[in-house]
């Protein structure tokens, strides 16, 4: 009885701070929102942490209307989904190539790869816009979509790496005995089993592009029609005022896609913890 009832008490205790991480990790979110929803009065003086005492709506349509919102979320959604397609499309071919195929200098090729996560993106910059210069790419979108492929690659690579590893072999050989091709054998057998590694990186790599602000603002900065929503904040202040609650609504907005995206796809995440179990068994 005494055991049952230690291990009830805890469990309260545990769940009463779960809740309290939980407010305290919601709270920021909640406070941006309030914070859209205020004047500038509000913001600063009068209520800075509590409900809006009147409800500015018009903070939104100044956003949207005012401050080319459109246009900085349609960038950011261009970039970020093509940012991701490229990111796929390369690591997972090249994770096949280094854990099934058998070529000279593979492990020290995927070691050279890997070494990308260690590197920040101040290290790269300068080389980055040159790059991208010789390229004739300035001025596109695509002088942010090929560079945010490359800086994510390494880390795409190696969540796909530690997933082809918990594939049987056998499973492929089942498949060329069969008579499939090994074009075949990657498009209908490896594909598949790790998609749940596909929606990680998905999640996170269109998160990482979304959310960049320091490299666009070198390629992009200075092109208007080509600004992401990071960017398009700067908009919002001007030399002698700022409007905060304009800014509020812009950074609500911008952070929907990306609630949207965790929220669709967190289940999917978390079967990917497990599928390299499910696959062997």
């Amino acid at each position: 009885m005494k055991t049952s009832r230690k291990q009830s008490m805890g469990a309260k205790i545990f769940s009463i701070c779960l809740w309290l991480y939980a407010l305290v990790s919601l709270y920021p979110l909640l406070w941006m929102i309030f914070y859209s929803l205020k004047s500038n009065e509000e913001i600063f003086v009068s209520n800075p942490f509590g409900l809006p005492a009147t409800w500015q709506w018009g903070n939104y349509v100044n956003a949207w209307t005012q401050y080319d919102v459109p246009l900085f979320f349609k960038n950011s959604l261009l970039v970020g989904a093509g940012t991701v397609l490229v990111t796929i499309f390369c690591a997972l071919l090249f994770t096949f190539a280094i854990s099934r195929l058998r070529w000279p200098f593979s492990r020290s090729v995927r070691t050279y790869v890997a070494l990308g996560m260690f590197i920040p993106v101040q290290a790269i910059m300068i080389p980055v816009v040159q790059t991208v210069n010789q390229l004739g790419l300035l001025g596109t979108r695509w002088s942010l979509i090929l560079p945010y492929a490359a800086i994510n690659l390494s880390f795409a690579t190696m969540v796909y790496f530690g997933f082809f590893q918990g594939i049987p072999k056998e499973m492929e050989e089942a498949a060329c005995i069969d008579g499939a091709n090994i074009y075949q054998t990657f498009l209908h057998i490896i594909a598949p089993l790790v998609s749940p590694a596909t929606i990680t990186i998905v999640i996170y790599v269109f998160l990482a592009s979304w959310n960049e602000f320091i490299l666009a603002n070198v390629l992009v900065g200075g092109v208007a029609k080509l600004k992401t929503l990071p960017l398009g904040v700067l908009f919002f202040q001007g030399q002698f005022t700022t409007d905060w609650g304009s800014m509020g609504a812009t950074m609500t907005i911008a952070s929907i896609p990306a609630i949207l995206v965790y929220v669709i796809f967190s289940e999917q995440v978390e079967r990917a913890m497990t599928i390299g179990a499910a696959v062997k068994g």
